[in-house]
């Protein structure tokens, strides 16, 4: 089933370049290029853009968790498909590949389906930023971040990492980790304000399992506005938070989850959350 108001295409259930996967609300995007350490490439990136877009169209998904296969989340983008080929293009080519992967990046922080990330072993390069432009990040003890742009010669501020970055850790911790471009294992990153869940590696998948069903089975309209507002008040003036923290406030209100809460409490029940 789809909303009445998407387009003549159908909605993608197959994708190429990553696992996809949907089952009681949650879907699954799983990085499965192991032998590799999950790197992007020019086609996973498009996928991820694409597949962010159609997501609010999925009307049986209530969460978005991503995952890497192996021994690690993701190992950033692929060195012999991307990096060799971008020594060769030209600088239009450049520029819609360096805005393709933004692209991905700010669908994520304006997709209204909560997103987990789930990071065992290395999150680099383009993989960090994806992590750090999840909702939640689910973080086992082997993890370890490394935004290592300035390593190969380009700016930290990749695909948005010098908006996000500053946001969740400060400016300070961001300037030593975008310009110095060090791994942090995952005790620095829980200390730094980048870890939303410190868990030992056997229980990343269960910890993120629950976080995911609690997120699914949560006010689906209620937690969409809670990240619209995150995400566009970060730059609004107080006055303007406050306008549009109102006005959003005033139409949850009129919504049947708000009325359901009313009656479940009053019935001295759990709500059963519709999403309307």
């Amino acid at each position: 089933m789809t909303y009445r108001f998407h387009a003549s295409p159908r909605l993608t259930e197959d994708w190429r370049h990553f696992r996809f996967g949907k089952a009681d609300g949650v879907a699954t995007v799983t990085l499965d290029r192991p032998e590799k350490l999950n790197p992007l490439t020019f086609e996973s990136y498009a996928d991820l853009r694409d597949l962010l877009a159609e997501l609010p169209h999925h009307q049986d998904v209530r969460v978005l968790v991503i995952r890497g296969e192996g021994r690690g989340f993701c190992g950033g983008g692929d060195v012999e498909e991307i990096i060799g080929e971008l020594i060769n293009m030209e600088p239009r080519d450049l520029m819609r590949f360096t805005k393709m992967t933004g692209a991905v990046i700010r669908a994520m922080r304006e997709c209204p389906i909560p997103i987990i990330t789930a990071v065992h072993g290395i999150a680099a390069g383009a993989g960090a930023v994806v992590a750090l432009a999840s909702d939640f990040r689910v973080v086992s003890t082997s993890g370890r971040f490394a935004f290592l742009f300035t390593k190969v010669g380009l700016s930290g501020g990749d695909m948005g990492a010098a908006y996000l970055l500053p946001r969740v850790v400060g400016l300070g911790r961001a300037t030593e980790l975008l310009m110095l471009g060090d791994t942090i294992d995952a005790e620095t990153a829980d200390r730094y304000g980048l870890v939303s869940r410190l868990v030992a590696d056997a229980d990343l998948d269960t910890t993120v399992a629950e976080l995911a069903r609690r997120l699914a089975d949560g006010p689906a309209l209620a937690l969409a506005q809670t990240k619209s507002l995150l995400t566009a008040e970060l730059d609004m003036s107080i006055s303007a938070s406050m306008e549009l923290d109102a006005m959003t406030q005033a139409l949850l209100m009129t919504t049947r989850d708000h009325a359901e809460f009313h009656a479940a409490f009053t019935e001295r029940r759990q709500p059963r959350w519709e999403g309307r």
